[in-house]
């Protein structure tokens, strides 16, 4: 079964990078630069005007990166759209990128979440503290660049008996409030190397990675800056396993085309390490994917993106969850440099995933260049019968939130969730739970 897997595996893998070369040979690969439209960040955001952007000079050329808004190269692009408040710090921050090739940044979240009623806790308070890097040591400044890319992540809770991540099930929510804000002390999330082929029209990671940057990415799914409920930031119907070793690889096909695939460890432990290999290629259970979508141009692969993902998960004999697969579709758009609307839909067999069926809309709105944006979305979920039981109703989710970014270094989020017949506690027709998420980021 290992061998089977990892076989599979490695042919899409290998398909990603073969089709991606062969397509290089044939199509020219447009420069950012000369293009008529705006280009969009990689993290999936419209850019401000270059006249306000003091830390992003309008010549320079953007270095190819891989990765989803909520990876280490998303955050990092996102966070250089924003006019500097201390410009001899982020001066620094440019000469070293210009002469070095690193790229870093720190930052704080603490959040807060309190509901309006629930049988147990109804407070919840996490902080996180992340230290993030991108060094391009291959091919700097090239379409072909090679770079080291690393995450040092500490969770925390703050005064309160759960975190935010528990929340959901203490209140009767079947599904999380907030994704990423636990309480796991120190982890290592990313160490992986990066690398950019046929004048980036293939690109793959490998190391240790975490399988949300490269599965049924879209322009909001960022848990860090976009909106805080599972049902929008993820997709509750995909079983994605927590960060360990692994690989992704992108192909471009033509000018409009493009297909992910990739494997993780359905055991990952980033707060322990060294068992990775050991538990990647012995114990061999693994999450796979393949993603195929079209996009208007490489640019706006996150802005304007409509794809399909299917995906496959090896029994966990251990943990005792049945494998599984599925299938999740997006679509997004951006409209007039503004508007984000978009649709996406999942479905699950089995496999682990919380949800056995989801479908949300919304749309996200930046008022005022990259910094600010206004998030609404609506989705209906189905709950996992292996997951959380049978005889659970469906349940319907809305949330509202809007990022207010008055400085480069801090971003506030406020937030309300409204949870209809939360489907753990059949007595409560809603629950609404107010929050709070605040970035200080340097």
């Amino acid at each position: 079964m290992i061998r089977e897997n990892l076989s599979v595996c490695a042919a899409c893998l290998a398909s990603v990078l073969v089709l991606g070369a062969a397509a290089a040979g044939a199509q020219p690969v447009p420069d950012e630069r000369e293009s008529g439209r705006s280009d969009p960040s990689a993290a999936g955001e419209p850019q401000p005007d270059e006249q306000s952007t003091a830390a992003t000079p309008a010549k320079r050329k953007r270095r190819p990166k891989f990765g989803g808004p909520s990876s280490v190269a998303g955050t990092i692009r996102r966070d250089k759209g924003v006019t500097p408040l201390v410009e001899t710090y982020f001066d620094f921050k440019e000469r070293l990128e210009k002469d070095r090739g690193l790229e870093y940044g720190l930052d704080y979240l603490p959040i807060y979440q309190r509901a309006s009623d629930s049988p147990g806790e109804r407070n919840a308070a996490d902080g996180v503290v992340r230290l993030f890097a991108r060094w391009e040591a291959v091919n700097r400044g090239t379409e072909n660049n090679g770079a080291l890319v690393g995450k040092l992540e500490y969770r925390h809770r703050l005064g309160t008996d759960i975190s935010p991540q528990d929340l959901g099930p203490e209140i009767g929510y079947a599904g999380l409030t907030t994704a990423p804000f636990g309480d796991r002390g120190w982890t290592l999330p990313n160490l992986f190397w990066e690398q950019h082929l046929a004048g980036n029209r293939v690109a793959f990671v490998a190391g240790i990675v975490d399988a949300a940057d490269y599965v049924d990415p879209y322009a909001l799914n960022d848990s860090w800056a976009h909106f805080y409920n599972q049902a929008f930031a993820t997709n509750p119907t995909i079983p994605l396993p927590a960060q360990g070793l692994g690989a992704a690889a992108r192909g471009r096909i033509g000018p409009h085309l493009y297909v992910i695939a990739g494997i993780a460890d359905s055991n990952g432990d980033p707060t322990d390490l060294g068992d990775s290999w050991s538990s990647f290629f012995d114990t061999g259970e693994h999450f796979t994917h393949i993603e195929l979508g079209w996009v208007p141009s490489h640019e706006r692969r996150f802005t304007d993106n409509i794809h399909l993902t299917a995906w496959h998960a090896d029994d966990l004999e251990q943990a005792d969850v049945p494998g599984g697969q599925g299938l999740a579709f997006s679509w997004n758009r951006l409209l007039r440099e503004k508007w984000v609307p978009f649709v996406r839909a999942g479905y699950a067999d089995d496999g682990g995933a919380m949800w056995e069926r989801s479908l949300s809309g919304g749309v996200g709105y930046f008022p005022r260049g990259a910094s600010d944006l206004l998030g609404v979305g609506v989705n209906w979920g189905r709950p996992s019968k292996d997951t959380f039981g049978p005889g659970l109703d469906d349940q319907y989710t809305v949330e509202i939130f809007y990022r207010w970014q008055p400085l480069r270094l801090l971003t506030i989020s406020p937030d309300l969730q409204l949870l209809f017949d939360p489907a753990l506690d059949p007595n409560e027709d809603l629950i609404a739970v107010l929050g709070v998420r605040i970035r200080l980021a340097l």
